[in-house]
């Protein structure tokens, strides 16, 4: 059902730039995009904020405007490479959303060289027949240099990456170890066998976990300590280090570098649970039953000494092999990491009763050379310690919400959403269009999710399904108002354990040390929020209903919520700002790499169809390019939206997620972050085997069209294994029942990979 739109009538809203020329509106009511033709983005520049007036709808019934007032000019920097023309000094923009060229006075070039990247700062907008002029802020080097990539990232997203000079002083007049005087009013526990297991590319340790066999009830069980980092006992409210952590909200990897949230002296040295050395924690100890249910746990300030630095690989071959190599290496820690796998089991029964979703995906590794270019591109496998630790950190997060909640106290809470009743209805049609035999509810729980999942895990289509039932979930965010967490099939729900690289779990914890104070904690007077933060509260606070419903604008709240709020929306928005600067490097990084292989073919399955053509996914290297539709012959495609794939109207020859295709690398497009692929067709099979299936009905297609392909490797967005991120002295209660756009892009726009 389409939207109604009045024409004439005014929107305020985002300009989102296209490298085509013409440009969109993102509207602050959450309606359509208002799209503007390259006449009216003459005046106007990407990220600019403007008063849109619908003029017309287009033959697809699109609402075209034009811009009757400019209300802010984006205060983004400009990143490019300077160049000379005809005697003209201008900079090309990296960011080909900025359709105009910057050109730059003699005044304003200060020390920069020609073909140089360059940070740019306008001085006079763009006009209608004008072009916008600059002066050269910053010169960040030739376009080859190491590392570039990264530096051209963290100022096109804005992240904070140089700490202001009062937060170093403050990190200088820390203490280099735990002092006598920081161990008052804490538990000991240097005495209990506390290790740390992470990849073996980890800098910083922010937990820790121990569990040991314990009477829970009248039952067997085991006790499970996590020892979170005391980032909070150093970092204090509204001090400069807490100010430039609060910016960040969250550290950002990238592929060799990092760029954390803290000051490097807390995030690798005091908060970090290095091995043998003291280090401050807060602790959530648990008793965990035969079942997997946690029937009580209690929070506390302590001191732990770390055991040991573990990595997944070496727990993994221990736990396969007690009488191994590694085992012996670690014989004293070994009954403690074969009752860590006990609770673990116990745990994932739990998550498998409640209905926690859980689908196994690739989350794949760089590995770069000294200069930063890619090696290669191998799979992360998740294994039994990965799992593990995943499930110690979900219980220690589950107990930090009901805890708040249960201490009446506002904090952050990581809600995700149900999907919503359009990607519902989406998913409906798609699953009943594969003839799967389930469907979901108006409201359904993550239990049918889960189901549709395990039933379906034998077919030969499982990836494409599984896939869309990711799709159809909405984004995780940081709230005071606590709705649960729909994925994990949790009730209540935050992130507790993660302070080093997180500030929402650095709020949790000063939360939980006041709850346990009987103090009440005040958030300090916070930076007011940028326009992304903005525009992500107005979408909230106007959550779109289908056409003819009106919006459920937000509850009125106190002041003291209305921080809280902010502080949410801050921190969710600036985790995306992290993931985009991330993806961005390694959009890059991959183009880069791929220019080396251009002629080259290779295997790969579908991993998104398109009205424009299909996004496909090599299977040996892990790298995402489109095959344009004018790649796939003279035959006439048509997108069924249904199935989410391309048929040929002729021969019937049918692609849709996870069909194996064979692709030549035509094209490597660096400035796009754009990598081109043609179609190489193996003589006449694909006609053959879709004119079969045309013959044959469905058993034949599930044989041999987009049902019949192979189960593949593709990269995720987030990894599954990726860490979610009581008074003291007195059990609490157990920790909660379990409960719980994107418009086809025009032609030449590499897709965001983003779900």
């Amino acid at each position: 059902m389409k939207e109604k739109t009045n024409l004439l009538t005014e929107f305020e809203g985002l300009v989102n730039g296209h490298r085509d020329g013409h440009g969109f509106v993102v509207r602050d009511d959450g309606q359509s995009d208002v799209y503007l033709p390259p006449n009216e983005m003459r005046a106007v520049l990407h990220r600019d904020r403007v008063k849109v007036q619908i003029v017309r709808q287009d033959r697809r019934g699109r609402p075209e405007g034009r811009v009757t007032e400019i209300l802010g000019r984006s205060d983004s920097p400009i990143i490019g490479r300077l160049l000379q023309e005809s005697g003209v000094w201008l900079v090309a923009p990296e960011d080909k959303r900025y359709g105009q060229d910057v050109l730059i006075p003699k005044g304003g070039m200060g020390k920069a060289q020609p073909g140089q990247v360059v940070v740019v700062e306008l001085t006079e907008p763009p006009a209608l027949y004008g072009q916008p002029v600059g002066r050269i802020k910053e010169v960040l080097g030739e376009i080859d240099d190491p590392g570039m990539e990264i530096e051209i990232a963290v100022r096109k997203y804005g992240v904070p990456h140089e700490f202001s000079d009062a937060a170093l002083a403050q990190a200088r007049a820390l203490p280099d170890k735990v002092r006598p005087a920081d161990k008052k009013h804490r538990i000991d526990l240097t005495d209990v066998p506390l290790v740390t297991i992470d990849g073996e590319d980890a800098r910083d340790f922010d937990d820790a976990v121990y569990c040991e066999p314990a009477k829970v009830g009248r039952g067997k069980g085991w006790r499970l300590l996590v020892a979170i980092a005391d980032v909070s006992h150093y970092v204090e409210t509204g001090a400069a280090i807490d100010i430039d952590a609060y910016d960040r909200a969250t550290s950002v990897y990238f592929p060799r570098r990092v760029i954390p949230m803290l000051p490097e002296k807390l995030s690798n040295g005091l908060c970090s649970l290095n091995p043998e050395v003291e280090r401050l924690c807060m602790v959530c100890d648990m008793l965990i039953n035969a079942q997997g249910d946690i029937h009580a746990y209690q929070f506390y300030p302590a001191v732990m000494f770390s055991h040991g630095r573990l990595t997944y690989t070496e727990v993994a071959a221990i736990l396969q092999n007690t009488r191994g190599h590694e085992a012996q290496q670690r014989e004293a820690l070994v009954p403690h990491l074969l009752n860590l796998h006990d609770v673990y089991r116990a745990l994932l029964e739990a998550r498998k009763r409640r209905g926690a979703v859980d689908f196994e995906t690739t989350e794949t590794q760089i590995v770069c050379n000294e200069v930063g270019q890619i090696e290669k591109i191998i799979p992360r496998t998740r294994n039994d310690a990965h799992r593990l630790i995943e499930e110690a950190m979900l219980a220690a997060n589950v107990c930090s919400a009901e805890f708040i909640q249960h201490g009446k106290h506002p904090g952050l809470f990581r809600v995700h959403e149900g999907p919503t009743p359009l990607k519902i209805d989406i998913l409906r049609q798609y699953l009943k269009a594969l003839a799967v035999p389930y469907s979901v509810s108006d409201e359904p729980s993550p239990l049918e999710f889960q189901q549709i999942a395990s039933a379906t895990s034998d077919r030969p289509d499982a990836l494409q399904i599984h896939q869309m039932l990711l799709r159809s979930m909405s984004q995780a965010i940081y709230s005071p108002n606590n709705e649960g967490h729909f994925g994990l099939a949790f009730e209540a729900y935050t992130h507790f354990t993660s302070p080093i690289r997180r500030y929402p779990d650095l709020l949790v914890h000063r939360v939980i040390k006041c709850i346990l104070g009987e103090r009440k904690y005040s958030l300090p007077n916070l930076p007011t929020p940028g326009e992304a933060q903005l525009k992500l509260a107005k979408r909230l606070a106007d959550r779109v209903k289908p056409p003819g419903e009106k919006p459920v604008r937000a509850k009125k709240s106190n002041p003291d919520m209305l921080a809280w709020q902010a502080a949410g929306l801050h921190c969710s928005a600036n985790e995306r700002r992290a993931d985009e600067a991330s993806r961005d490097v390694e959009a890059w990084l991959k183009c880069k790499y791929m220019r080396e292989h251009l002629g080259e073919e290779f295997s790969g399955k579908v991993s998104a169809a398109t009205s424009f053509g299909l996004f496909v996914t090599l299977d040996s290297m892990y790298v995402e390019g489109l095959v344009h539709i004018t790649e796939l012959g003279g035959e006439y495609y048509r997108f069924d939206e249904a199935r989410q794939e391309l048929r040929g109207e002729r021969t019937g020859i049918r692609y849709a997620l996870g069909t194996p295709v064979r692709v030549q690398v035509s094209r490597v497009d660096l400035d796009g972050r754009r990598i081109d692929f043609r179609l190489v067709r193996e003589g006449e099979e694909l006609v053959t085997r879709a004119l079969r299936d045309k013959k044959g009905g469905p058993e034949a297609a599930a044989e041999g069209g987009p049902r019949g392909a192979a189960k593949g490797a593709r990269k995720s967005g987030s990894a599954a294994g990726k860490r979610a991120s009581g008074a003291a002295g007195s059990w609490s209660g157990g920790a909660g029942k379990a409960s719980g756009r994107a418009a086809p892009k025009p032609a030449g726009k590499s897709r965001k990979g983003r779900r």
